[in-house]
């Protein structure tokens, strides 16, 4: 049997899809916590604390684009965004959690429910990211795209194994 015929088999197709959903688990977690910090953290504490980390960079290479970012994106972090933050990661990171506690326990509505509420949120990324073109939120809606398509083959997985049981 060849490697690639082998890498695909639903086993373990099926271990991806665990690992990645608490992978997803994880970052569920630290979205919540973010959010929670996102809300109550002043700009000023914030831009205390980026300019303390990008200084010493800043002063090697004034032209650093990394720590540019960072110092530029803490500058504007206004109440509004502040508050954008705080909800986005606690109703992101709290609605992934309860999607990714019901695929866990293969429960089969969820996984429809988990693809189309994901497909909303890579939507509202998108257009957010149309707008601040921030890294984190393209990687975030990358990530999602893939567990939509793991989610997508394991929920035909299960409803197959379910059926011929």
């Amino acid at each position: 049997m060849s490697r690639a015929k082998t890498l695909f088999e639903e086993e373990n197709v099926h271990r991806v899809f665990e690992v990645s959903l608490v992978l997803k688990g994880l970052f569920a977690l630290s979205e919540i916590a973010g959010g929670v910090v996102a809300y109550f953290i002043s700009q000023r504490f914030l831009l205390g604390i980026v300019t303390a980390i990008t200084q010493d960079e800043l002063t090697e290479d004034s032209r650093d684009l990394v720590a540019n970012y960072l110092l530029h994106q803490a500058q504007h972090f206004s109440v509004s965004a502040q508050n954008f933050t705080a909800f986005f990661l606690l109703s992101h990171g709290l609605v992934k959690l309860w999607l990714i506690v019901g695929l866990l326990r293969e429960r089969l509505w969820y996984y429809p429910t988990a693809i189309v509420v994901f497909a909303l949120f890579i939507g509202y990324q998108s257009y957010r990211f149309s707008f601040t073109h921030s890294l984190v939120l393209a990687l975030i809606t990358a990530l999602d795209v893939v567990v939509i398509g793991l989610t997508w083959h394991e929920y035909r997985y299960l409803r197959r194994r379910k059926a011929a049981a």
